[in-house]
């Protein structure tokens, strides 16, 4: 077994690494930039070494520094995470010149898989059902145009050597494939050096399902079950659970079977996953095509090691060391379900833009993670995990992946899991930038996704016009009214203890006139209870003047004190000038508290009018410009690319609003811009 190893990646996936191998007595080695050297799991390494600027192509993505940094600390070997240099076979050749183990699959695998348009072919010799698609490379957009007529709209331009969501475009019809084209070459050979892109055919109601592969080099692969990955945006995954509600043991054993025999047909070992597109119409399952290999370890991970107990990074080093696999095919097996949803820093209340900055406050749900080797411990804390790699005070910077932690949660059924999703989810602290955690949690709740009715379109189709909130129950709305009134009135005692007030301290009001999304509710607190709109509100909860997260139970009226609650609720509540801003359940609240006497004065205030910004085209994230589509005088039409702005690796259309003259034009291309940045005028 190696007795050091260094982990050629950062942020989560380098903390979820040293977590494993500290446990198995293994040393560890941290590399990072000038971004990243506050982060925790350089602090949390044994070692950490320094390999250059912020910038990716500069420091994690330059093998020579890896290798130099192996050297210098003496790393018998390298875990690359996923990302970076993970999969790149010229890597795993120049680390086995320096007689450096990589922990990880073979170059020639990675070769082969890592190349879509190659590995396709691959899959058919080895019996994998695939995709119509083009075969090979496409050269130009006549080609493109050629090829989609071929095979039929809906078409999938994608990238050769894409992944991650990046290098992949729809297109409906030939003016899609003409604007698209040339955007996905570009994305290719600016994430990955490559700019060749094939077309296959996009399968409709689609679901995204992968096979988990575990394999040692001595001819032993095994399948690890699946994973259901269709909730995503943008083709980068936000939700994922194992197993599928939609596979049955028979297809699960079909797709296994043909996703190890891909596996050998190649050479692999270590840990890898095959992602499948299923046809969700087909009630049979047997519409299963063979889309990608992942040779690396995939981000959601957990939610399998979740209901197999099988660590993967443990195993991945096992592997790398020589062992045999200690257990077979029929070891494998399916216990409870597990959710993963990944906390991004990006503001689903405006369209998902990217949100970088300081972490103001960072609190979890439940502790980070900690690998202890306990029974069932990668389930985290009673059936709740967080795999982070930030902290309070920390910055999510715009030269890497917005991710801020990955939410795991465990249950015997799919609901329960989903329920502890919601409950962590309340209870996720965050300030000072964007995230999507209202989102996840609407998407937890929803009825469809409760149904397991699932496709990749399930966003774009259940939130055709964005994201405003999730959808807000009567009862909760009382419960919150429930609550700003019995807050207001601690808040009010409090203030009426100060001393020397004139004319002495006076009572708490009692009476409050709430308002949540413009509707106003009676609040009345008599000596029996609290009552909203003249009805009982039975509540229970603990409050301090000051506090921020207030765990609420909801319970029947008339209920005894052994009573279970009917339902809990967590509240994140900040005080504002005239009421509460409160987060509970996906949704945000602006509640305006009043004593029910002043409340009536409130309706004679002047209300401030926001300013017309139509006329400026905004940048909404910081990124770069990368194109200017137009010029100054040139009239342009509703919906017309003005700028293309590049931001976490994605470059973002921004398009006309209304029919207009371009005015005078404020940035240049190639120019780096902040966050609300004027980029051009119209008139």
């Amino acid at each position: 077994m190696f007795k050091k190893i260094l982990i050629a990646n950062r942020g989560e996936i380098a903390c979820r690494v040293i977590k494993t191998a500290r446990r198995m007595g293994i040393a560890t080695v941290a590399v990072y930039s000038d971004a990243d050297a506050r982060a925790p799991f350089v602090r949390m390494a044994d070692e950490a070494v320094h390999i250059g600027p912020a910038q990716a192509a500069e420091s994690y993505l330059v093998a020579d520094k890896i290798i130099a940094a192996c050297k210098q600390s003496g790393a018998e070997a390298v875990h690359p995470g996923y990302g970076f240099l993970s999969e790149r076979a010229s890597f795993v050749e120049a680390l086995a010149k320096e007689n450096i183990a990589f922990i990880g699959p073979p170059a020639k695998a990675i070769a082969a898989m890592g190349d879509k348009i190659e590995s396709k072919k691959i899959a058919q010799e080895a019996g994998v059902n695939t995709v119509p698609g083009s075969g090979g490379a496409i050269a130009d957009t006549a080609e493109a145009l050629e090829w989609a007529n071929k095979i039929g709209y809906p078409v999938m331009m994608k990238a050769s050597a894409g992944g991650g969501g990046k290098g992949m475009r729809l297109a409906w019809n030939d003016q899609d494939v003409r604007d698209g084209f040339e955007a996905t070459q570009r994305e290719g050979l600016n994430s990955f050096g490559d700019d060749r892109v094939f077309i296959e055919k996009f399968i409709e109601d689609p679901r995204h399902i992968e096979i988990q592969i575990l394999g040692d080099q001595h001819g032993n692969v095994i399948y690890l079950n699946e994973r259901e990955c269709s909730i995503q945006r943008r083709h980068q995954k936000v939700v994922e659970e194992a197993p599928s509600p939609f596979v049955t043991p028979k297809m699960r054993k079909a797709m296994g079977e043909q996703c190890v025999a891909l596996s050998k047909a190649v050479g692999y070992h270590s840990a890898g996953t095959v992602e499948l597109i299923v046809s969700g119409a087909d009630a049979t399952g047997e519409s299963f095509y063979f889309l990608e290999m992942n040779t690396r370890l995939q981000v959601e991970h957990p939610v399998t090691e979740a209901i197999t107990g099988v660590d993967l990074v443990e195993q991945m080093i096992r592997v790398a060391a020589g062992e045999k696999l200690a257990m077979t095919q029929d070891d494998v097996k399916i216990d409870g379900w597990a959710i993963e949803n990944r906390v991004y820093a990006e503001d689903p209340y405006r369209g998902f833009l990217p949100s970088t900055g300081r972490l103001v406050r960072y609190q979890p749900p439940v502790e980070p993670w900690a690998d202890d080797g306990a029974e069932n411990g990668r389930r985290g804390m009673d059936g709740i995990r967080v795999d982070d790699g930030v902290f309070e005070g920390g910055e999510v910077s715009m030269f890497y992946d917005p991710m801020i932690a990955k939410l795991v949660t465990w249950g015997e059924t799919r609901d329960e899991a989903a329920d502890l999703q919601v409950a962590a989810l309340d209870a996720f602290r965050i300030e000072g930038l964007g995230h999507n955690v209202d989102f996840l949690s609407a998407i937890m709740q929803h009825p469809r996704f409760r149904s397991g009715e699932l496709t990749t379109g399930f966003i774009a189709e259940e939130y055709p016009e964005g994201f405003t909130g999730a959808a807000t129950p009567e009862r909760t709305i009382g419960v919150l009214a429930a609550v700003a009134g019995l807050v207001s009135t601690a808040d009010a005692d409090r203030s009426r203890r100060i001393e020397g007030q004139l004319n002495g301290p006076l009572l708490p009001p009692g009476d409050w006139t709430v308002r949540i999304d413009g509707a106003d509710h009676a609040v009345v607190l008599e000596e029996d209870g609290v009552y909203v709109d003249g009805e009982q509100v039975t509540l229970a909860f603990e409050y301090t003047p000051g506090d921020r997260f207030i765990a609420v139970e909801l319970f029947d009226n008339g209920a005894e004190e052994d009573d279970a609650a009917i339902e809990s609720y967590g509240i994140q509540i900040e005080p504002t000038r005239s009421g509460y801003h409160m987060t509970t359940r996906g949704a945000k609240h602006e509640l305006r508290v009043l004593p029910t006497r002043i409340a009536p004065l409130a309706e004679h205030m002047i209300e401030k009018i926001p300013p017309d910004l139509s006329k400026l085209l905004i940048c909404p994230m910081p990124g770069l410009l990368v194109k200017l589509h137009v010029e100054e005088g040139e009239e342009v039409q509703p919906g017309q690319p003005l700028a293309t702005v590049e931001a976490m690796k994605m470059e973002n259309i921004l398009r006309a609003e209304k029919e207009a003259v371009v005015g005078k034009i404020n940035a240049a291309e190639g120019d780096s811009l902040a966050v609300d940045a004027v980029i051009l005028e119209l008139e």
